[in-house]
């Protein structure tokens, strides 16, 4: 094969197409654009090997391979997880827990609303009155359990 028909080929339109999917992944990290780079890599590599594949088994073969290397990542990330120093960091609602809150609609009958920064959730806990001030001890369904503080806090 020629350097001529190389540059031409399919196989490097893949290849080119791998690589723009790891510049890709680079400038916006997500951890998915990479497996699909490898399967337009392998992909390319197969083109330049065989180059009288047809266009539609070159879609197969990117598809199929794109889900080899997902299966792969997700078993390596489910093996080795990224470790972090906050275990909550996407819980938000998790996060929450512990947190003092404001009532906005009295908790009458266990069910009420209260504010949370600058937003408002659904809460549920012992009765109190607008303005009263509650801890989150925990979350469930994104419904606030909420309980009254003791005295002098």
């Amino acid at each position: 094969m020629s350097s001529s028909e190389i540059l031409g080929s399919a196989g490097l339109v893949w290849i080119m197409l791998a690589v723009a999917l790891v510049v890709g992944e680079l400038a916006s990290p997500g951890i998915f654009l990479i497996f699909l780079a490898a399967g337009a890599l392998v992909t390319g590599m197969t083109m330049l090997a065989l180059p009288d594949i047809p266009f539609l088994v070159q879609l197969v073969s990117f598809t199929a391979w794109s889900a080899v290397a997902v299966a792969i990542g997700r078993r390596w990330y489910t093996q080795f997880p990224v470790a972090t120093s906050d275990a909550m960091l996407n819980d938000r609602s998790a996060r929450l827990v512990g947190e003092i809150v404001t009532v906005v609609a009295a908790l009458d009958g266990g069910e009420g609303r209260v504010r949370v920064g600058d937003g408002e959730w659904r809460a549920s806990g012992s009765t109190a009155d607008v303005g009263a001030r509650m801890r989150v001890v925990a979350v469930r369904d994104g419904v606030l359990i909420v309980e009254s503080l003791p005295p002098g806090v």
